[in-house]
């Protein structure tokens, strides 16, 4: 009877072993919460201080403190380390507030957090301001990109969009009233079409107009046809289309000048127009030209796009430049529309240069990032603004099929808008085998 006990137990915490390390591997969420969150807190909680003070972040205490500690307390006078405010546990790491004392900045936990990663046995540390005065470490205890799984509570809302998740397991979101233009860059297979698929995703529930011009004969962006507003799939459509949101922009003028509105959001609900998503697909198709014929039209082409990235945002227009490859020999009005598109977000891509032209002017410590990217890592990207800030992404996996699905859903909610009338796709219904091929209709200038 005793053996029988004996193998009984042996067996039971093999098999408890074996499962903690089953979810370690392929249930990471599980296995902080069990073993990882507890462990953690413990070690940051008993090695807090010397772990501050080998890291360089403490500072001499003031005179006056220094002199209560000697002659009051009768104790040694130590280094004061930022003084831990909140202490709050996560499904994916550990959120840590600091009150950083006179002498410290924020930048001065950055440089430091790696080692306080190897210090604390954490997967990432990344350090954010809250406040003057106060930092947050955001501890992540696995690798929360390598299997994305938005939370549950990311919905789209107020012209706010969940795309993807950050390293630190927040969700990396577009909103459109704070940066209103972006520029998206990848190479082939590098995640670029699946950020586009998350995007309109997200914008589909959401009562905007969205308009495509995808010069690659539509094949990206017809499957989200039952919830486009219009859809040009040449370049002499995409300039036809251009001129006329060109035009809706300046009649949006008229009417905020009509009300002493600002922008889009200070009109009265009742005469508010509806705003609209121009999502630009292959922005290099647009700038390059085959012939000199085609000057004319690159021309007017360019310039209406500079006019609504410099302008179209107080009228609720709002831009989403896509491409393999942006750089300057793509020509005149290249650097100009870059400067005007706030958001970056790049992928894996195949040149240094393009790696400049998405980060070099915000984030350049994040250009060799980019280039150095694994191909199998799709999905995978730096997102930065102009605030200097930056941080790796990853989308979430998402199928045309399921892209398709959400834009029938909601096809409902596309708006009336007079003008794309002529560029609006045509969505045949799908047939009882399956889904029909969507072509747009041909368009006439």
């Amino acid at each position: 009877m005793t053996d029988i006990a004996t193998w009984l137990e042996l067996g039971g915490t093999a098999a408890g072993a074996g499962g903690l390390g089953y979810a370690k591997v392929r249930a990471p969420r599980v296995y902080w919460s069990l073993v990882g969150l507890p462990v953690t807190w413990g070690r940051f909680t008993l090695s807090y201080r010397s772990t501050m003070d080998v890291c360089g972040l403490t500072v001499q205490p003031s005179g006056l403190r220094a002199f209560m500690v000697r002659n009051v307390t009768r104790r040694e006078v130590q280094p004061v380390p930022p003084k831990v405010r909140r202490v709050r546990a996560t499904s994916t790491g550990l959120r840590v507030t600091l009150r950083l004392p006179a002498g410290l900045e924020p930048m001065d936990v950055v440089a430091s957090s790696e080692r306080l990663r190897h210090a604390w046995g954490v997967h990432s540390v990344n350090v954010t301001e809250t406040k003057p005065g106060f930092v947050e470490l955001r501890m992540t205890g696995h690798d929360v990109l390598r299997r994305v799984r938005m939370p549950r509570k990311a919905r789209s809302h107020d012209m706010i969009v969940p795309v993807a998740l950050r390293e630190d397991g927040t969700v990396f979101v577009r909103d459109y009233r704070k940066v209103p233009m972006a520029l998206t860059l990848g190479a082939n297979q590098s995640g670029k079409s699946m950020f586009q698929r998350n995007l309109v995703k997200g914008l589909a529930p959401l009562p905007v107009a969205i308009a495509g011009i995808d010069c690659k004969r539509g094949v990206e962006q017809s499957a989200y046809a039952p919830r486009l507003s219009a859809l040009a799939t040449t370049p002499d459509d995409a300039t036809s289309l251009l001129d006329i949101l060109v035009a809706e922009m300046e009649s949006r003028f008229d009417l905020l000048s009509l009300h002493g509105a600002s922008d889009l959001w200070e009109l009265p609900e009742d005469v508010r127009p509806v705003p609209i998503v121009l999502l630009v697909d292959e922005i290099a198709e647009l700038f390059l030209i085959s012939s000199k014929k085609d000057e004319e039209r690159r021309e007017r082409l360019v310039t209406a796009l500079i006019r609504l990235a410099q302008m179209a945002r107080a009228a609720g227009i709002f831009l989403e430049i896509c491409g393999q490859r942006f750089g300057s020999e793509l020509g005149k009005g290249a650097t100009m529309l870059r400067a005007q598109l706030t958001g970056r977000v790049v992928h894996r891509v195949n040149d240094k240069q393009t790696a400049e032209m998405g980060l070099g002017d915000i984030a350049p410590e994040a250009v060799p990032l980019v280039t150095s990217m694994a191909p199998d890592k799709a999905g995978l990207a730096v997102a930065a603004d102009s605030s200097g800030g930056w941080s790796r992404i990853r989308t979430p996996m998402t199928t045309p099929a399921e892209a398709t699905a959400v834009c029938r859903e909601f096809a409902h909610l596309v708006p009336n808008l007079p003008a794309l009338d002529p560029f609006r796709p045509y969505v045949p219904e799908p047939a009882a085998d399956g889904p029909s091929l969507v072509k747009p209709v041909p368009v006439t200038d």
